[in-house]
């Protein structure tokens, strides 16, 4: 019974994890970016490479890791046994806990250099869409809006 409760909390936690994962792509915009003037430049793709975009590190998932670790670790033997058991269980808990926020909430990324119509060279990141892919010589709009940049076509 205590296995399955355990079990429960674990994927509720990632399931957690999972939802607060704000998305990084270019067609993606948050609420208070929604209605915001933005700044349109105009530019040229010259080169386009995937990256790897780290996933978060806030608290929930060291914090959910160590609890699940620290009840998993308590159910071991009784008495002071059972107290160190818990400790153990709920720092190892918690390191396995920030390792699995990082991975689950980890993305694809494009890494797409630009040079806009002013002479400008820049490289924007952001998170690969299958539907929408990028190539050196393609025209491209690279929106600014609230200090956040962005490529488009």
């Amino acid at each position: 019974m205590r296995k399955h409760i355990v079990l429960t909390c674990l994927l509720g936690s990632l399931l957690v994890l999972g939802g607060c994962a704000s998305k990084l792509t270019g067609d993606t915009y948050s609420r208070e970016d929604a209605r915001a003037p933005q700044t349109v430049r105009m530019g040229t793709v010259e080169s386009v490479r995937p990256v790897q975009i780290e996933g978060t590190k806030t608290i929930i998932g060291p914090a959910a890791g160590a609890a699940v670790g620290g009840i998993a670790g308590s159910s071991v033997g009784g008495g002071r046994g059972s107290m160190i058991a818990g400790v153990i269980g709920a720092v190892v808990g918690g390191m396995a806990g920030a390792a699995t926020e990082e991975g689950v909430t980890r993305s694809q990324g494009v890494e797409i250099t630009v040079t806009e119509d002013d002479g400008q060279t820049r490289a924007f990141v952001q998170e690969a869409v299958d539907n929408v892919t990028f190539a050196p010589g393609d025209r491209v709009r690279v929106l600014t809006v609230n200090g956040e940049s962005r490529v488009s076509k």
